[in-house]
């Protein structure tokens, strides 16, 4: 098992995945003219350490509805951060596109959860 497994068993699928994206993002960002790096890059790290946050109260707290909804928002808001850094060049099809991938599975991760939780508590 490699490590990004057995990180994923211990804190869950969809907390993982955004770490990992997180790994990937803010080195891309850092690439961001610098104009952009303090406005837009800054905005889009914020964002989506906002996610990872709400993913980590949702992964060590039994109150997950309303952390998961946080995680959810925030994913739709970073897709429309990450839609403007493409729109304005700032980022090229072949990162945007691996960028909307990652958030889309992350996406799902945090549907099925929520879904699993609801019948937990029904």
């Amino acid at each position: 098992m490699n490590d990004t497994q057995g990180n994923a068993r211990r804190t869950g699928p969809a907390l993982e995945a955004m770490y990992q994206l997180l790994v990937w993002l803010i080195p891309t960002i850092d690439n961001f003219p610098r104009a952009q790096k303090f406005v837009l890059g800054d905005r889009i790290e914020t964002v989506a350490l906002d996610v990872l946050d709400h993913l980590i109260t949702a992964t060590f707290t039994k109150s997950r509805e309303s952390a998961l909804a946080g995680a959810n928002l925030g994913l739709d808001r970073l897709r429309f951060l990450l839609r403007l850094s493409q729109d304005l060049r700032l980022l090229d099809m072949k990162r945007y596109e691996h960028a909307a991938r990652g958030i889309d599975d992350i996406g799902r991760m945090i549907g099925g959860w929520k879904k699993a939780h609801h019948a937990q508590t029904a």
